[in-house]
């Protein structure tokens, strides 16, 4: 578009008001008369949704006592990672391809990591919240001997967009069972999530990250795809390494548990803070792990 401008200076003040009338139009913000248009009554003015949203979570960031601003996760493949046992895990002395795999880390080059959330015990109504804040993924793995006492706690986590996994019935040793026993350990608990929560899920965690070849039979039969287990652990005042480096790696399952006061010197919300803290200085993202399974 090319704006002819008069040489005097009632033509330069008509070509400037022209232009503007003109950038107002293109722009939608320009009354039919060429005069910039008013919000209607009650309209709020436009503004960039994308800067509102960082706008919230730095002030939730703030208002939950972190030191920054949680990185937002990439978006998750189009092609799922293929997993495979960790390590070649054996079963039984032989590697059995068509169970669930038993792995720690998700094969990725994204900087991300996986947080996993055991057991079911605490219900903080402020972790809820915090995580609703700071839009912070994680995927939670429930025994029902801890959670049957308050399924609407979980419901509320399911709401938001998080998964709810099988964590066996009573969390047991399950190597110490037979195969029925651990059948019924499996099964039963994919039962009772189907009931309670909508659906029976593919994934699930062996407690204590303890299995054998039954465990893995009696999984695949109950309709189990995944069997993740950990690769770091945190609690309130420390982390625990599973590999000899002691450090985060892309794809990295991390571990925690619903834990209080009555285990903890501390909350869910002072675990989610040091995890958090750490994660971001160190230049990874919080992503769900269902998106790369």
């Amino acid at each position: 578009m090319r704006a002819v401008v008069q040489n005097d200076k009632n033509g330069f003040r008509a070509g400037v008001a022209g232009l503007l009338a003109v950038a107002a139009l293109v722009s939608g913000c320009a009354g039919p008369d060429g005069s910039a248009a008013r919000p209607a009554a009650g309209q709020q003015p436009h503004r960039n949704a994308a800067a509102d949203a960082h706008a919230a979570l730095v002030a939730a960031a703030k208002r939950w006592g972190l030191n920054a601003v949680p990185l937002r996760p990439p978006a998750p493949p189009t092609q799922k990672p293929r997993i495979t046992a960790r390590d070649g895990f054996e079963v039984d002395g032989q590697v059995e391809d068509e169970l669930p795999p038993v792995f720690t880390t998700v094969p990725t080059k994204q900087k991300v990591v996986f947080l996993t959330i055991d057991d079911g015990s605490e219900k903080d109504p402020a972790f809820l919240r915090m995580m609703s804040d700071l839009r912070i993924p994680y995927t939670a793995f429930l025994s029902n001997y801890l959670v049957k006492d308050d399924y609407g706690y979980f419901r509320k986590m399911q709401a938001e967009g998080h998964t709810l996994n099988n964590h066996t019935l009573t969390h047991p040793y399950l190597p110490g069972l037979t195969y029925e026993e651990q059948k019924h350990e499996i099964c039963g608990m994919q039962e009772i999530m189907k009931r309670e929560f909508g659906r029976a899920p593919t994934v699930f965690r062996p407690p204590y990250g303890n299995y054998n070849g039954d465990t893995l039979r009696a999984a695949k039969t109950c309709g189990i795809k995944y069997a993740p287990i950990w690769d770091e652990e945190v609690f309130v005042d420390h982390w625990e390494y599973r590999e000899w480096d002691r450090g985060l790696h892309p794809g990295d399952i991390v571990l925690t548990h619903f834990r209080g006061r009555s285990d903890w010197d501390g909350t869910m919300v002072d675990d989610m803070r040091r995890f958090l803290n750490k994660v971001t200085r160190e230049g990874y993202a919080v992503a769900r792990l269902e998106d790369y399974l």
